[in-house]
């Protein structure tokens, strides 16, 4: 497979496949809130998608919708003269009309908006006032309540025309942005990475023509501009609406470094066979691998699991993994501190830090890789439990070859965090 069908299947494996249930159940919403607060029988006027699908930048596997329900301006002011906190009174009224059609699924206020949670992905209500620039005013309850304002229109408007303009570039930039976030376990705002991809695109006016032949070199050169980002930046300003778009805590600049690093292996063995798990180490399953490569590949096993299969990924919050390697009569050392790895250690693969707040789950992959996992057919790769403390994963190290083990924490039914760690053996 060349270059050009390589990344064009790539972008196409990133397309939303769930549409019809996204869209389905927001008309159900709309039905209900137009009937309840409007008095019509719409299951489309007042409705807006907003986020990432709102913007066509969402990816297979999106676990959360975003929308605005505009409500009657009298309400405002009806609400508004309230005593109390009539943020929270007004989000109440909006959850307690959806109830009325989702009775048994969970819906709950949640500071700004109403969430309803479904088995593979939730969504979130954002009722608001629309003023007279288009921009909306929303409730947040929480402190006491208080009235914001939000400009999402502009953002998906401005985020079209650059696409069109840039030969849909833009667009496939951002979703592939997406899948990196995905597998690396990168904590960073949808928005943010939107803002960040439209600001490289506009930059040079040759990604008005460029065509999947070169998105190798695009996509390498993406890494390197939000690497050198400066991620001590409290914020940027999002396309078309120029709001503050806020890095909260993001762990972007050190994943960046470590996918480019891999990217540009991946250009410099482009004729190698092992090219396209170099590729899935930075974009995950998404990256076609094709079937000719898989029946000669010693590092294709087709007993591997993949968390996506198993959870919807909704990358929230931070993780990193270590691992402590042990032998009887030498000195206990961490994993990240060294460069290589002997046979016949022991090791606790644990977390370092997580910003998760408990109680979560912690999952495990331990994948083998090379000439001597293909010759003992022991790839594994299977996601397993944690068989220390709870939390923590007990191996040892066997044989040599390129081996990783990446860890999941899954908090309410989605995965939330993800990190990986390279296990290189070798004889000795």
């Amino acid at each position: 497979m060349d270059i050009s069908s390589t990344f064009r299947q790539f972008v196409n494996n990133l397309i939303v496949d769930n549409q019809e249930s996204i869209e389905s159940r927001f008309a159900t919403i709309t039905k209900r809130l137009n009937s309840d607060f409007h008095n019509i029988d719409s299951d489309s006027k007042n409705g807006i998608y907003i986020g990432s699908y709102g913007r066509r930048t969402a990816i297979k596997g999106v676990s959360d919708l975003d929308m605005i329900f505009e409500l009657p301006e009298y309400l405002y002011n009806q609400y508004n003269n309230r005593s109390g906190n009539k943020q929270s009174q007004l989000l109440q009224a909006v959850r307690d009309s959806v109830r009325q059609t989702y009775s048994q699924s969970e819906v709950r206020g949640d500071g700004q908006v109403v969430i309803i949670s479904f088995t593979n992905h939730f969504i979130e209500i954002c009722p608001a006032f629309r003023e007279n620039d288009d921009s909306f005013t929303y409730p947040d309850s929480n402190d006491g309540g208080k009235w914001r304002r939000t400009n999402p229109l502009p953002e998906s408007t401005t985020i079209s025309q650059t696409n069109n303009k840039f030969n849909g570039n833009l667009i496939n930039l951002c979703r592939i942005a997406r899948a990196w976030k995905n597998q690396a376990g990168v904590k960073i705002n949808g928005l943010l990475i939107d803002t960040f991809a439209y600001n490289f695109i506009t930059s040079n006016d040759n990604y008005q023509t460029l065509t999947y032949e070169k998105y190798h070199e695009f996509i390498r050169d993406f890494f390197k501009y939000i690497k050198d980002l400066n991620k001590n930046q409290s914020f940027w300003y999002a396309p078309g609406s120029n709001q503050k778009v806020y890095n909260k805590n993001s762990n972007f600049n050190a994943k960046s470094k470590k996918a480019l690093k891999l990217i540009e292996e991946a250009i410099e063995e482009n004729e190698n066979k092992t090219v396209y798990e170099i590729w899935r180490k930075v974009f995950g399953k998404q990256f076609p691998y094709p079937q000719e490569i898989n029946e000669s590949s010693y590092n294709f096993s087709n007993t591997e699991e993949f968390i996506e299969d198993n959870y919807f990924i909704n990358i929230t919050n931070s993780l990193k993994i270590d691992c402590e390697v042990t032998q009887t009569g030498f000195r206990v050392g961490l994993l990240r501190d060294m460069k290589i790895l002997k046979k016949n250690k022991k090791l606790r693969f644990f977390i370092s830090s997580t910003d998760v707040p408990l109680p979560y789950e912690v999952l495990w992959k331990v994948k083998n890789e090379g000439r001597l996992a293909y010759d003992r057919k022991m790839w594994r790769g299977q996601i397993v439990e944690s068989n220390l403390n709870g939390k923590e994963r007990k191996e040892s190290s066997d044989f040599e070859g390129a081996h990783f083990v990446e860890c999941y924490i899954i908090k309410n039914g989605y995965c939330v965090a993800i990190d990986r760690i390279d296990v290189p053996i070798i004889n000795g």
